[in-house]
């Protein structure tokens, strides 16, 4: 019989920052499905502020709706990308969640540092919200 592997748990890399740069709400019912017809399009800027090179190869974000509801999205690479982020770059990117109402998002990006130790950044929690009145395009929403 052979022990079992039992996963290393990563580090919360000092240093590696993820920031909220920017939070787009569109809603265009002819593209969009109808149970969930509102987009929220972020902008998104991880920065290695630490001493050590950091290749970030995965992501888990965790949606909760206002009824409660919660979807939990996880995977493989970053916008289809493995950034590999040397002391003082930054990787920069923009996606979207679509949503039946408001919500808030928080999770991480994962990765490895260069000794190939298991590391992580928090993504720091944000409000999606639908504004008051929601036209047909798109409308720019405050980062509170």
């Amino acid at each position: 019989m052979s022990p079992k592997s039992v996963p290393i748990p990563s580090k919360e890399l000092y240093g590696l920052r993820a920031t909220l740069d920017r939070l787009v709400y569109f809603r265009d019912p002819d593209r969009l499905e109808t149970d969930t017809p509102h987009a929220f399009i972020y902008f998104i800027t991880i920065a290695n502020l630490s001493n050590t090179k950091v290749t970030l190869n995965g992501r888990r974000w965790v949606i909760k709706g206002e009824d409660g509801h919660q979807n939990v999205f996880e995977g493989q690479g970053i916008v289809g990308k493995e950034p590999t982020l040397a002391p003082g770059e930054s990787f920069s990117y923009n996606s979207h969640h679509t949503a039946q109402g408001n919500c808030s998002a928080d999770g991480s990006f994962h990765g490895i540092d260069s000794a190939g130790d298991p590391i992580h950044v928090r993504i720091p929690p944000f409000e999606m919200r639908v504004p008051p009145e929601s036209p047909h395009g798109q409308t720019e929403l405050d980062l509170k």
